[in-house]
Protein backbone atom coordinates (compact mmCIF):
# COMPACT_ATOMS: atom_id res chain seq x y z
CA UNK A 1 0.00 0.00 0.00
CA UNK A 2 1.79 3.30 -1.04
CA UNK A 3 1.96 6.08 1.67
CA UNK A 4 -0.84 8.38 0.35
CA UNK A 5 -3.32 5.38 0.63
CA UNK A 6 -2.53 4.73 3.90
CA UNK A 7 -2.62 8.18 4.43
CA UNK A 8 -6.33 8.60 2.81
CA UNK A 9 -7.20 5.81 5.24
CA UNK A 10 -6.14 6.97 8.55
CA UNK A 11 -8.03 10.78 7.50
CA UNK A 12 -11.24 8.91 6.96
CA UNK A 13 -11.22 6.83 9.95
CA UNK A 14 -10.81 10.00 12.24
CA UNK A 15 -14.58 10.72 13.60
CA UNK A 16 -13.93 13.99 14.51
CA UNK A 17 -13.79 16.33 13.17
CA UNK A 18 -15.20 15.11 10.00
CA UNK A 19 -13.07 15.31 6.64
CA UNK A 20 -15.05 15.57 3.15
CA UNK A 21 -14.09 14.33 0.60
CA UNK A 22 -12.22 16.91 -1.01
CA UNK A 23 -11.06 17.68 2.42
CA UNK A 24 -9.61 13.91 2.49
CA UNK A 25 -8.14 14.24 -0.90
CA UNK A 26 -6.23 17.52 -0.62
CA UNK A 27 -5.09 16.23 3.14
CA UNK A 28 -3.91 12.81 1.60
CA UNK A 29 -0.64 14.92 -0.76
CA UNK A 30 -1.25 18.32 1.29
CA UNK A 31 2.86 18.10 2.80
CA UNK A 32 4.19 17.43 -0.62
CA UNK A 33 2.68 20.06 -1.90
CA UNK A 34 3.78 22.47 0.66
CA UNK A 35 0.42 23.45 2.36
CA UNK A 36 -0.37 22.96 6.38
CA UNK A 37 -3.29 20.29 7.55
CA UNK A 38 -4.64 23.67 8.38
CA UNK A 39 -5.23 25.20 5.78
CA UNK A 40 -5.66 21.81 3.01
CA UNK A 41 -9.05 21.11 6.04
CA UNK A 42 -10.13 24.83 5.24
CA UNK A 43 -9.45 24.70 1.87
CA UNK A 44 -11.40 21.58 1.22
CA UNK A 45 -14.19 22.94 3.83
CA UNK A 46 -17.39 23.84 1.48
CA UNK A 47 -16.70 20.79 -1.57
CA UNK A 48 -17.99 18.37 0.87
CA UNK A 49 -21.50 16.81 -0.62
CA UNK A 50 -20.96 18.37 -3.55
CA UNK A 51 -20.16 22.13 -3.18
CA UNK A 52 -23.03 21.32 -0.07
CA UNK A 53 -25.82 21.66 -3.06
CA UNK A 54 -25.19 17.66 -4.35
CA UNK A 55 -23.05 18.95 -7.27
CA UNK A 56 -19.96 17.75 -8.31
CA UNK A 57 -18.52 15.33 -6.25
CA UNK A 58 -15.82 16.03 -3.78
CA UNK A 59 -13.08 13.21 -4.90
CA UNK A 60 -13.35 15.52 -8.33
CA UNK A 61 -13.41 18.97 -6.90
CA UNK A 62 -10.25 17.98 -4.13
CA UNK A 63 -8.25 16.34 -6.57
CA UNK A 64 -8.77 19.24 -9.16
CA UNK A 65 -7.70 21.54 -6.39
CA UNK A 66 -4.81 19.15 -5.49
CA UNK A 67 -3.50 18.80 -8.96
CA UNK A 68 -3.56 22.91 -9.14
CA UNK A 69 -1.29 22.96 -5.75
CA UNK A 70 1.17 20.80 -7.55
CA UNK A 71 0.92 22.85 -11.13
CA UNK A 72 -0.70 20.42 -12.97
CA UNK A 73 -3.85 22.04 -14.95
CA UNK A 74 -3.87 21.16 -18.44
CA UNK A 75 -6.79 20.29 -19.66
CA UNK A 76 -6.27 16.89 -21.00
CA UNK A 77 -5.47 15.64 -17.24
CA UNK A 78 -8.42 17.46 -16.14
CA UNK A 79 -10.57 16.10 -18.20
CA UNK A 80 -9.09 12.27 -17.27
CA UNK A 81 -10.14 13.11 -13.37
CA UNK A 82 -13.72 13.24 -14.11
CA UNK A 83 -13.95 10.81 -16.97
CA UNK A 84 -12.37 8.53 -14.16
CA UNK A 85 -15.57 9.05 -11.86
CA UNK A 86 -17.61 8.61 -14.89
CA UNK A 87 -16.03 5.42 -16.21
CA UNK A 88 -16.04 3.94 -12.39
CA UNK A 89 -19.75 5.02 -11.81
CA UNK A 90 -22.15 4.46 -14.08
CA UNK A 91 -21.55 8.34 -15.89
CA UNK A 92 -22.12 10.11 -12.60
CA UNK A 93 -19.94 12.30 -11.16
CA UNK A 94 -22.91 14.21 -8.95
CA UNK A 95 -22.35 13.53 -5.29
CA UNK A 96 -26.28 13.26 -5.22
CA UNK A 97 -26.61 10.67 -8.09
CA UNK A 98 -23.87 8.81 -6.53
CA UNK A 99 -25.21 8.57 -2.85
CA UNK A 100 -28.85 7.84 -4.16
CA UNK A 101 -27.66 4.91 -6.32
CA UNK A 102 -25.49 3.78 -3.26
CA UNK A 103 -28.78 3.66 -1.40
CA UNK A 104 -30.91 2.18 -3.68
CA UNK A 105 -28.59 -0.44 -3.67
CA UNK A 106 -28.44 -0.57 -0.02
CA UNK A 107 -24.79 0.47 0.27
CA UNK A 108 -23.98 2.82 3.25
CA UNK A 109 -22.83 6.15 2.56
CA UNK A 110 -19.25 6.37 4.68
CA UNK A 111 -18.09 3.21 2.92
CA UNK A 112 -18.99 4.37 -0.54
CA UNK A 113 -17.47 7.74 0.07
CA UNK A 114 -14.38 6.11 1.69
CA UNK A 115 -14.00 3.85 -1.42
CA UNK A 116 -14.55 6.70 -3.65
CA UNK A 117 -11.89 8.63 -1.93
CA UNK A 118 -9.47 5.48 -2.17
CA UNK A 119 -9.86 5.15 -5.85
CA UNK A 120 -9.03 8.60 -6.53
CA UNK A 121 -6.22 8.92 -4.44
CA UNK A 122 -4.10 5.98 -6.13
CA UNK A 123 -5.51 7.42 -9.91
CA UNK A 124 -3.84 10.94 -8.60
CA UNK A 125 -1.17 8.96 -7.37
CA UNK A 126 -0.39 7.97 -10.68
CA UNK A 127 -0.92 11.66 -12.61
CA UNK A 128 1.44 12.94 -10.48
CA UNK A 129 4.30 9.78 -10.57
CA UNK A 130 3.51 10.47 -14.15
CA UNK A 131 4.01 14.70 -14.26
CA UNK A 132 7.39 14.07 -12.12
CA UNK A 133 5.33 15.95 -9.25
CA UNK A 134 6.12 13.09 -6.22
CA UNK A 135 8.44 10.42 -6.34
Amino acid sequence: MSKYLERAKEIRAIVEPHHNCAQSMLMTFNKDAGVSDELAFKMGACFGLGMKTGGTCGVITGALMLLGLFGVDDVPTTKRVVEFVKEKHEGMIYCADLLRVNAERGGERKPHCDAMVYEMVEFVEGILREKGKIE
